[in-house]
């Protein structure tokens, strides 16, 4: 490999429709390495506006010759490829990339040919499965010796599960192939779950985050699940959902003609989903350890967002730790990328936050004073919403506040304003609370912060009893998918708000979802923020620190 301080990693695999919305490939992303460091990252949908957007062929070379990138020789490229092909061709023409055909997964890069204007910089390819493994290095720190690492998706570049031992500083490949793509494809291609969800192909990518919000309605049924399985879970009514009222009919005596939300069966349908994807996921990595006893377990990949799964992981105690990354979804493909050619060259791949979102944005720092932070609480307690645009954005679906609604998480009336009304979001979909790490174990007695709720990624159960701390984003099961903020220094902004809020008005947790229109990404620029914030009615924002009344 050759030597070169810069990385340019990209994913950008170019889809196979033309649609304004991603027919197989989403979530574009760039980023920029310098000496094991972050320089910058873009999720492409932030700049453009576009979710999940899957243009980078078109937005390639502004974004290079934005950061002053083309023509340079200073720098490596790295590709990640993608079930559809490893070939990259931007809109102009003048950015080629071929990589080599291989049958196998190689745990190194692969050198590639590429054509770049005005330099001939050396590229490469990384396996989209060695990618998605690797977004895990710059949030974690480096790998745990004995670890398993896993990543499980929809589908890689030849696999839609892969897993390998990290032992004695080497990487090796234990297993990758297709036989999990029943799980994933519950959440991602099931017409059933789709009918039920009222989802169209469009809407594919936002349709498992939504199933699994429904499925805590409903509760596991070992006779819905024969039944689901004798016949192969209905994927097959996607023209018509007549065959399946008439089975439902003849086998359940129920009588429907369409999808009814509230109907038990239908959420008992959803629930024994979610449940055979707990089951039959926990399995598959319960025999992992068992065959190679690692004592970690590093898990990323799209299926990663499944909170409810996640849970069950961290919690039945088969490992040490469990760490999953806030990109994990292909968001994070090209922040993986650069990390693993980082990390061959020479092991050392600093330590992030997840706010990495800055390509475009000037770097204004993030300011505030006591009287500031002051009446962003005052206005927070009085039941007012607040929109944070502070820094960078987030890295990965999740907003962790810099780019977050906030609001009292112990009035129900005002969390349905902001999911339903202010966000148009469904009724059976579940809002989050942030709260300092400290205070976790005042309000759930036993519960403890871990690697997973610092982004978000898992659920915690609460007693009835002891929800009205958190009766505004109590989900109808008694999870709570917290995130927790452990030191001052990993948000500075928002430390210190919940540290006033706890200390003034007797509040330790605070609603946190993201801060977007409906339909719209999270929020990148000042711009946006502004024009995003009127659009939903916040009439409070706080821009790098700075509260500004609308």
């Amino acid at each position: 490999m050759h030597n070169k301080s810069l990385t340019v990693a990209i994913y950008g695999i170019q889809d196979t429709g033309d649609h304004d919305y991603p027919d197989y490939v989403h979530d574009h992303n760039i980023t920029l390495f310098e000496g094991g460091r972050i320089r910058r990252h873009l999720a492409l949908e932030r700049h453009t506006r576009n979710k999940y957007d899957k243009a980078m062929p078109e937005h390639l070379y502004g974004l290079l010759k934005e950061e002053g990138l083309l023509g340079r020789s200073d720098l490596e490229l790295v590709f990640v490829d993608n079930p559809i092909g490893r070939a990259f061709i931007n809109q102009q023409g003048n950015i080629r990339f071929e990589a080599p055909l291989r049958e196998g997964l190689l745990a190194r890069p692969e050198k590639g040919r590429l054509y770049f204007p005005g330099a001939e910089p050396p590229a490469y390819v990384v396996n989209h499965e060695l990618a998605h493994v690797f977004s895990n290095l710059p949030f974690h720190g480096p790998f745990k010796d004995n670890s398993l690492h896993v990543h499980f998706d929809g589908g890689a570049s030849q696999s839609n599960f892969s897993a390998w031992m990290y032992k004695n500083g080497s990487l090796s490949l234990i297993e990758k192939n297709w036989d999990l793509q029943y799980l994933s494809a519950l959440f991602n291609a099931n017409a059933l779950n789709f009918a039920i969800i009222g989802a169209g192909k469009k809407d594919q990518n936002g349709m498992p985050g939504k199933f699994m919000g429904y499925s805590a309605y409903g509760q596991y049924d070992k006779k819905i699940e024969a039944w689901l399985r004798r016949h192969r879970f209905f994927n097959d009514i996607w023209a018509s959902r007549k065959p399946f009222f008439e089975r439902l009919k003849k086998d359940w005596r129920i009588e429907m003609n369409h999808f009814n939300l509230q109907h038990p069966f239908i959420q008992d349908i959803a629930a024994t989903v979610q449940a055979i994807f707990q089951r039959d996921w926990y399995d598959k990595i319960k025999d992992l350890k068992r065959h190679t006893g690692a004592e970690y377990l590093y898990y990323s990949g799209g299926s990663a967002l499944n909170i409810k799964a996640n849970t069950v992981l961290a919690d039945g105690g088969l490992f040490r730790e469990v760490y999953v990354p806030p990109a994990t979804n292909d968001s994070g493909l090209s922040i993986g990328a650069g990390a693993f050619m980082q990390w061959q060259r020479n092991r050392e791949v600093a330590r992030h936050g997840p706010y990495l979102n800055n390509w475009g944005l000037d770097g204004q720092p993030v300011v505030y004073n006591q009287a500031d932070l002051e009446e962003t609480a005052r206005r927070i307690s009085q039941g007012q919403v607040v929109a944070l645009c502070n820094g960078p954005g987030e890295a990965g679906p999740r907003a962790l506040g810099n780019r977050s609604l906030l609001a009292r998480a112990d009035n129900p009336e005002l969390a349905q304003h902001v999911s339903m009304e202010m966000k148009a979001r469904a009724w059976y979909r579940p809002l989050a609370p942030v709260m300092l790490a400290k205070n976790l174990p005042k309000l759930i007695p036993g519960a403890k912060a871990d690697a997973l709720s610092r982004y978000m990624l898992r659920e915690f159960k609460v007693p009835y009893s002891l929800s009205q701390p958190f009766s505004g984003v109590v989900h109808v099961d008694g999870s709570l998918r917290i995130q927790t903020l452990e030191q001052r220094q990993d948000n500075p902004y928002l430390y210190d708000l919940l540290e006033m809020l706890e200390k003034k008005y007797e509040l330790m947790a605070l609603l946190n979802t993201s801060f977007n229109a409906p339909g719209r990404p999270i929020v990148h620029t000042t711009h946006d923020a502004l024009q995003e914030a009127r659009q939903m009615g916040v009439k409070c924002l706080v821009v790098n620190g700075q509260l500004q009344s609308l």
